[in-house]
């Protein structure tokens, strides 16, 4: 699977996760801090990690920030995208059973390594559920009731 990782700054949990994934056997595209090695703004690296996402250049992405609030709301406001922030596996679980979730986000101050660890066993072990597929049109109703048309646009030029 091919997963889209940003964060606005680099922390140790960041390069765990990476790590984590490739040992999965997960193809990995860095984005923001990752890439860049310097703090990128979290409204920018959640818009880009979702547009990644969307077009489905990437199967999932990957957020954290400081609280994992910011990049949730940036994420959340690309049409598609349904981030979650997880704090432990078992909203990561529901997350990805529930709403299939299709990006990750964790917090910075909050999550340890073994943490991390127990949110991805969760997150790649789940699967949507097949009949919560209703909640999920109704999610796409509210999404375009509330949206212009999104245009896909390239955005790596511009970050």
């Amino acid at each position: 699977m091919k997963i889209a990782v940003g964060s606005d700054k680099k922390f140790p949990v960041c390069d765990f996760v990476v790590e984590d994934l490739k040992k999965r056997g997960h193809e990995i595209g860095l984005f923001g801090a990752l890439k860049k090695g310097k703090n990128t703004p979290w409204p920018k690296v959640g818009e880009l990690v979702a547009e990644k996402v969307v077009s489905k250049e990437y199967n999932q992405g990957i957020l954290f920030c400081w609280t994992g609030t910011g990049v949730s709301i940036a994420a959340n406001k690309v049409p598609g995208v349904r981030a979650a922030l997880c704090c432990d596996a078992e909203t990561a679980r529901g997350a990805r059973q529930w709403n299939d979730a299709n990006i990750l986000v964790m917090s910075l101050r909050l999550t340890s390594e073994n943490i991390a660890k127990e949110i991805l066993d969760a997150w790649f072990s789940s699967k949507p559920e097949k009949n919560k597929k209703d909640r999920l049109e109704m999610l796409k109703r509210i999404e375009k009731k509330y949206s212009k048309p999104y245009n896909r646009r390239t955005l790596d030029n511009l970050y």
